[in-house]
């Protein structure tokens, strides 16, 4: 049996090593660059589930505009609904459609919210405040509502599916 000297065996060795340390390097490197390239799918289709609009604009007319009524945080007060429940189910377009033009009549002997065309008449006496009340006013009218119905919404639906919590918002 033929002996190899210890000088290339150490040779032989440092090279192996050299190679075995190159190709795992190789290996985890091409396994970051695969892991981060699998990234820009995943972000774009999270910013692409986000609700348009930016939730600390919709935060702050929200505490300009629905927070009297609503309360500071949008959980609902004796005058009006939980908005958290309310917008868990609710898209964009039905919350702009139920904001800017929809009034809410409490009258008695309505059920409340009702989608019910309500009569000439009532609208009369409501208007003259002999009977009922307007709970929630159409916005269609009012310029910073309308220029910021979508961070409205961002900034609600954010709360109703938890992913902004209570408290001013990061800008």
């Amino acid at each position: 049996m033929a002996t190899i000297p210890k000088t290339r065996l150490k040779r032989s060795l440092a090279r192996v090593a050299a190679a075995t340390l190159t190709a795992t390097a190789a290996l985890l490197l091409g396994g970051c660059s695969v892991e981060w390239m699998n990234l820009q799918p995943a972000r774009e289709m999270a910013e692409q589930a986000k609700p348009p609009g930016e939730v600390y604009a919709g935060w702050r007319v929200y505490q300009d505009k629905c927070a009297q009524c609503h309360g500071a945080e949008p959980l609902g007060t004796a005058r009006a609904p939980n908005l958290v429940i309310r917008l868990r189910d609710v898209g964009p377009q039905r919350f702009a459609s139920l904001v800017l033009t929809r009034y809410d009549f409490s009258l008695p002997g309505m059920p409340p919210r009702s989608d019910a065309p309500v009569p000439d008449a009532l609208i009369d006496e409501v208007v003259a405040r002999q009977a009922g009340d307007i709970a929630m006013p159409a916005w269609q009218g009012e310029p910073r509502v309308n220029a910021h119905i979508m961070d409205l919404y961002a900034y609600l639906s954010a709360r109703a599916q938890g992913t902004q919590g209570p408290g001013r918002p990061t800008p």
